[in-house]
């Protein structure tokens, strides 16, 4: 008799999905790694209703706890639509980490040896000095790229260790405060720091959030209806057919990847003169990471990349207070993220993707 051919599968690109079934289909992701990451606590002995309801609880218990969500929420956003602004273009700025920290650094340039003037005028010269030291940061890989098309991933990568290690010469050398009994930096005077106003239903918030607002509004008006936004998006779909159409792909690849990075800059100066108040070597916080999967998961989209951050925040502000109510350790809590995480990018790899068998000839 003869054999039956064996069986192939292979990824097809399904075609356009209605909006309703997109999310609906998210939806059944998240609820899926919710109930895989309960079946994980129930092994280890724990109840999963509690546990969930406890990080719930720790993130958006109380104002103060919300406030504290907030917090972590601001940069994170913030950084996430810079790097939505390069992923667009599809030049992978996976440097948002160092882009931080130098913000940080030059904005706290001015609040160590500048705290002479006035809150009016420093505040805004160190949010200056953050997006012009991001964007140049920025700009080093993206002049690489344009002249010797080397590989931004890993150049802009490796310079995450340069300025990172820049802040630790800075805390232990120049920088040190003298005062202290260990190597730190100073703490930011009254003038240097940001101030607060009120959040609706949540209290008092230093203003980077009303920056955060205003920035994923600037963005969405930027990328939809300038053609900036435009070229932006030519050249993240074909770069031959842009340069077929006149329009000066190196010109652009350069000013968008210096917005990118100035706007990650900015988020590390809200950072040290928010919740910071002092230039520390945890400046960045796994947020030039964090960001990459924020802005996969909300589709380059700027308003969703505000909720996908605020999610990411609330999961790690509940997961802290999971650590600290029923003493589980801080690895558990990085598996519980991981499970969702890679429950929800599945979810969006097969929005886009489905297997199809098919069947091969015998040699």
């Amino acid at each position: 008799m003869p054999k039956r051919p064996p069986l192939s599968f292979h990824l097809v690109q399904r075609g356009e999905i209605p909006r309703l079934y997109a999310w609906g289909y998210r939806l059944l992701a998240v609820l899926f790694a919710l109930m895989t990451g309960g079946v994980f606590l129930a092994a280890l002995g724990y109840s999963p209703l509690n546990i969930y309801g406890t990080m719930l609880k720790g993130a958006l218990g109380s104002p103060g706890m919300q406030r504290e969500t907030i917090k972590l929420t601001i940069p994170l956003a913030l950084t996430s639509l810079g790097v939505l602004l390069a992923f667009r273009m599809r030049f992978w700025n996976i440097g948002a980490e160092g882009q931080i920290a130098a913000g940080a650094i030059a904005a706290s340039y001015f609040a160590y040896f500048q705290a002479h003037l006035p809150t009016a005028v420093l505040l805004p010269l160190m949010a200056l000095a953050g997006i012009l030291a991001g964007g140049l940061w920025g700009l080093i890989p993206a002049w690489f790229k344009t002249r010797f098309g080397t590989n931004e991933t890993l150049f802009t990568l490796m310079l995450n260790y340069i300025v990172m290690n820049l802040i630790t010469f800075l805390r232990e050398g120049p920088w040190r405060d003298p005062a202290g009994g260990f190597a730190a930096t100073p703490r930011f005077p009254k003038g240097a720091r940001l101030p607060e106003l009120p959040l609706p239903f949540v209290g008092n918030v230093h203003i980077g959030w009303i920056v955060t607002l205003a920035m994923v509004l600037l963005l969405f008006l930027y990328m939809r209806y300038t053609k900036q936004g435009y070229e932006i998006a030519v050249v993240g779909e074909n770069e031959r057919t842009a340069r077929y159409a006149g329009m000066p792909v190196r010109k652009i690849v350069l000013r968008t990847m210096f917005l990118s990075a100035g706007i990650c800059g900015l988020a590390g100066m809200l950072q040290v003169a928010g919740p910071d108040r002092q230039l520390t070597d945890a400046v960045a916080g796994g947020r030039g990471f964090a960001a990459v999967s924020v802005v996969w998961l909300a589709r380059l989209s700027p308003f969703g990349s505000l909720a996908v951050a605020f999610l990411f925040s609330v999961m790690q502000k509940g997961c802290s207070m999971m650590q600290t109510e029923y003493r589980i350790p801080a690895s558990m809590s990085d598996i519980l993220q991981g499970i969702i995480l890679f429950c929800v990018l599945g979810a969006e790899f097969f929005l886009q993707y489905r297997i199809s068998r098919r069947k091969e000839a015998l040699a």
